[in-house]
């Protein structure tokens, strides 16, 4: 019988499957459009911030390459999930069935939409994980709360302008394109900084629990590399 790898703990594994289930699920109920107080935004908004704050607690415990191995993960999931739903969209279907186009308008994804939507998640979630890593050690440890926000500020900024350009450019007019930005992202940003306590007292749990606190000294921040 192979032995365990000891260096993933089950509370790392938890955090893992906790930042992926999130994501896919901000994915899937990201088509509802919902109006939070006399702004429209998409559903997933109540939820996708939370993958940031996983992040946060990933990088801030275990360093930056655990991290990006559950970024990618994420990624990898994420693609699963999307090609498996056009294939099931595809196959024939009884005529006495009436639910394919309620079906296909809630799981349905445009290719540009999901395009647009892997590479800001990528690109936003990577981002964060670095800046939160490098200032980790130009802080020494200290500041959580500015490190956590200044994180968010760079990886959701990337993450809304990617996904809004590459999605909904040159289809709206330029007003509402920027609007929808600047909507989506303040809302983000102060998602995290309400919760800014509550990523400190799991941040603080988890390091007790783990008897772990990495500084990524000397890390190389390749994003393609897979070493833990």
């Amino acid at each position: 019988m192979s032995k365990v790898d000891s260096r993933f703990s089950p509370l790392f594994l938890i955090l893992a499957c906790s930042f992926v289930t999130s994501l896919l699920i901000s994915n899937i109920i990201a088509g509802k459009l919902a109006n939070f107080f006399g702004v429209v935004l998409p559903a997933a908004v109540i939820l996708f911030p939370v993958t940031y704050i996983f992040g946060d607690v990933l990088t801030e415990v275990y360093g930056f390459r655990r991290a990006r191995l559950v970024i990618w993960l994420g990624l990898g999931a994420n693609v699963v999930m999307t090609l498996l739903f056009m294939a099931v969209l595809a196959l024939p279907y009884p005529e006495f069935w009436t639910g394919q186009s309620a079906y296909a308008t809630v799981l349905g994804f445009t290719p540009r939409l999901v395009l647009a939507s892997l590479v800001a998640y990528w690109v936003g979630e990577l981002l964060n994980s670095v800046v939160l890593s490098r200032l980790k050690v130009k802080t020494n440890g200290r500041f959580l709360w500015m490190r956590t926000i200044l994180s968010t500020v760079v990886g959701e900024g990337a993450d809304t302008m990617i996904f809004i350009g590459l999605g909904f450019g040159w289809t709206v007019p330029l007003t509402v394109l920027t609007g929808m930005m600047v909507a989506q992202y303040l809302w983000k940003v102060g998602y995290e900084v309400l919760l800014t306590p509550v990523t400190y007292l799991v941040v603080r749990w988890v390091k007790h629990k783990e008897q772990l606190d990495v500084y990524d000294h000397d890390v190389k921040y390749h994003w393609f590399k897979m070493e833990v």
